[in-house]
């Protein structure tokens, strides 16, 4: 069955300035990232407590540790990331631009927000508003990520490989990732799609490490899968193994993965992260540092205990985030009490970390979603910048922004982005 995507009636009015702000940080931000996945000491250190209690993560922790021993088979390293933030309203009105987190792995809608902008300046337009459909930002996200994966492919240096698009068995999402294949498919760049499963099946290593699916050479493997638990069986885990073990450009290798986790989140907030992990780049740690919301550690001990304490008996202030991708999981009022009351004498807890809740100033929109009455809501919008990078060696060689998301959802829902059902796909209109 197809549907239409969800989207809102009429673009969403966002701050210019906190735009621009986003915008500014993302090259930033895709530097962070890659210094983050170079440094072991670092994952190994803010890691340690997260491994013990959640069996996910120390998979994958597990397999990178595997991968560092036998040396690394991948020279060039292919990072596409998307940044997520809120507009947090202060006591005097004035917003302020707040990360909510960064997606490290298939950070998606960047094909589908590139036709966005189109059916609002349509609408605009329709509604006698020329001048502000004029006003719409072009916006093309999918163009950006294909120029990301191409130069990967290119620098991976063999014409006759292929893409790989790593996907799940039912794949709802797949127009938004068409948009991004066609792109390589226009550059002569030949894609295929295929499971964990069939790697486990089909896939094997030559000599050099080189990776083979049905005899096919794999230059980049972009994973839209492996993000979540539930698709992990012994198999796919033999498959991911394979896959790091290879030296095809993985999108993103195990370590980046693990750059994206919410405990990094946590620890890049400590006063002198950023400058550690950034040396001689002040500014750069400077202007991820403005977009922080406060993040506070649940780890045992003194610290731990008394924000524990904190969020119980305050619950509203706050959001309870476990290390897990893909929306709808965070955990908010009455439902974190609940969870911290129970976990908070036990080991457990290191499994989460504890986020500021912001507060937006929320808007009127409608909601346009399939087999849903046409009611006006009033809404609140997340915005998402694209960032990607290409690393051969220790040189940078490609670190751009490469578009933006905007996705609205009711104020009703606490969590929730539009794959989990929640939230609808926007175009920012700068106020």
């Amino acid at each position: 069955v197809v549907n239409y995507a969800p989207f809102t009636l009429l673009p969403s009015a966002v701050p210019r300035a906190l735009f621009e702000q986003a915008y500014a940080v993302q090259q930033d931000f895709n530097l962070l990232v890659d210094a983050i996945s170079q440094n072991k000491e670092f994952l190994e250190k803010t890691l340690a407590s997260t491994i013990k209690v959640d069996d996910f993560t120390a998979r994958l922790f597990r397999i990178y540790m595997q991968v560092l021993e036998e040396g690394l088979a991948q020279t060039v390293f292919l990072g596409i990331n998307r940044s997520d933030y809120m507009f947090d309203c202060g006591v005097d009105g004035t917003a302020a631009l707040r990360q909510i987190e960064i997606n490290t792995i298939a950070a998606s809608f960047g094909g589908l927000t590139s036709r966005t902008a189109d059916v609002h300046r349509l609408v605009l337009k329709v509604l006698g508003k020329t001048e502000e459909a004029s006003r719409l930002l072009p916006n093309n996200p999918a163009k950006g990520l294909a120029l990301g994966i191409a130069k990967a492919w290119e620098l991976y240096g063999s014409q006759r490989a292929v893409v790989m698009f790593l996907v799940e068995d039912v794949q709802r999402n797949i127009f938004d990732q068409r948009c991004v294949e066609i792109e390589l498919w226009n550059r002569n760049i030949r894609v295929v799609r295929k499971r964990f499963r069939d790697v486990f099946e089909q896939g094997s290593l030559d000599a050099s490490r080189r990776l083979f699916m049905d005899g096919q050479e794999v230059a980049v493997v972009y994973y839209r899968e492996g993000y979540v638990p539930q698709v992990y069986d012994q198999q796919n885990w033999e498959a991911r193994l394979l896959l790091e073990r290879s030296r095809a450009v993985k999108c993103p290798d195990i370590a980046t993965q693990l750059a994206g986790t919410k405990k990094v989140q946590q620890e890049l907030s400590r006063p002198g992260t950023l400058e550690k992990l950034l040396p001689g780049h002040p500014e750069a740690s400077a202007r991820i540092r403005a977009t922080f919301a406060g993040l506070y550690s649940l780890d045992e001990g003194e610290e731990g205990d008394r924000i524990a304490a904190t969020a119980i008996a305050d619950p509203d202030r706050f959001v309870l985030k476990p290390q897990r991708e893909g929306g709808g999981n965070n955990l908010y009022g009455e439902e974190l009490k609940e969870v911290l009351e129970k976990i908070k004498d036990s080991p457990e807890r290191t499994s989460y970390i504890l986020m500021d809740k912001i507060k937006p100033q929320p808007a009127l929109n409608y909601l346009l979603r399939a087999h849903s009455p046409l009611q006006m809501s009033e809404c609140i919008s997340e915005l998402g910048i694209f960032g990607v990078y290409v690393r051969q060696g220790r040189e940078l060689v490609l670190n751009q922004a490469a578009g933006h998301l905007l996705r609205t959802k009711a104020i009703e829902h606490a969590d929730g982005g539009v794959a989990a059902g929640v939230a609808v796909l926007d175009t920012p209109y700068l106020v």
